[in-house]
């Protein structure tokens, strides 16, 4: 028998299963002071990019706006066009950083699309290689994030904002 060795899950499990989801993750972690700590890459004037802290795969990101609404259909035409843009400034990033072969981009609108959180929209930037299904997903319906994330943060900070003044919130 293989066992797969990952206490970070253990967190996860605890605080989904003993605690009742309190709030809005994509209000609450643009509100606080420091961005490194909740994974916050980058901050526009309407959309913010963040690391999901419960990847799919290595390098997953989010765009989410500051606005609290549903659905696309909800967010003013500044809003939009910032979350594109800031799509293509993570895609960037990854190509860069992560050197992925492909990408997945979605926007789950509701529970049953799937959606986590779906009182808040928000885009999954997920970059894909070559070889990332294997025999733990296909089998185990495991899937194998090969790096800390805090170091793809870094990474992907270093690519993202090379010529920025420090940020306090970082």
């Amino acid at each position: 028998m293989s066992i797969l060795w990952a206490p970070w899950r253990m967190s996860y499990i605890r605080s989904h299963s003993q605690q009742p989801i309190v709030g809005c993750i994509f209000c609450d972690k643009p509100a606080g002071a420091h961005d490194r700590d909740e994974l916050i890459l980058l901050r526009g004037r309407h959309n913010y990019l963040m690391m999901n802290l419960y990847p799919y795969n290595n390098g997953h990101l989010l765009v989410a706006p500051f606005a609290h609404r549903p659905s696309v259909e909800d967010l003013p035409v500044e809003t939009l066009t910032e979350m594109m843009v800031m799509t293509n400034q993570g895609l960037a990033a990854l190509r860069q950083a992560l050197k992925p072969h492909g990408f997945n981009l979605g926007v789950n609108l509701g529970a049953v699309a799937g959606a986590g959180v779906a009182e808040h929209v928000h885009m999954h930037i997920v970059p894909r290689w070559g070889a990332d299904t294997n025999y733990m997903t296909v089998t185990g319906r495991t899937r194998v994030i090969p790096e800390a994330l805090e170091t793809t943060y870094e990474r992907l900070l270093a690519v993202l904002d090379p010529m920025a003044p420090p940020d306090p919130r970082r």
